[in-house]
């Protein structure tokens, strides 16, 4: 998780200058899906295809995720770098609200107190100005 996340802080600074956030975001995922081919190439001999999970991992993969890091690259030209590093920490809070409303998710008090844990500290980081101090 570590890795990811610096994966993730490391393609958001790059993207942060993108003139053009579709067409770099699909050149990045056009450079994925080729080591993709080489990577499942080793597992040939074990290798189970399934339709529905081919369909589901391309509309994951290709379309929502595709879609959502070309409107993240769109985003950070409007935000400084620490505040696109706070706001992309409301993920978990918008992906419990999407299997809330899309999948008929269970709202639990749990949920309810995560989220407005996450969001209230989002809030007060992008409130908060150093030198403001009481």
């Amino acid at each position: 998780m570590l890795g990811a996340g610096v994966a993730w802080g490391v393609y958001s600074l790059r993207g942060k200058g993108a003139d053009n956030p579709t067409r770099v975001s699909g050149g990045n995922f056009l450079l994925a899906a080729a080591l993709a081919v080489l990577l499942s190439l080793v597992t040939v001999p074990w290798r189970s295809v399934d339709r529905a999970g081919l369909g589901y991992a391309l509309a994951s993969g290709a379309l929502a995720s595709g879609a959502g890091y070309a409107i993240w690259y769109t985003a950070l030209r409007g935000l400084k770098a620490s505040s696109a590093a706070t706001v992309q920490l409301s993920v978990p809070a918008l992906a419990a609200l999407g299997g809330i409303m899309f999948l008929g998710e269970t709202v639990t008090l749990r949920l309810l107190l995560t989220s407005a844990a996450i969001l209230g500290e989002i809030a007060l980081v992008m409130v908060y100005k150093p030198g403001n101090r009481r």
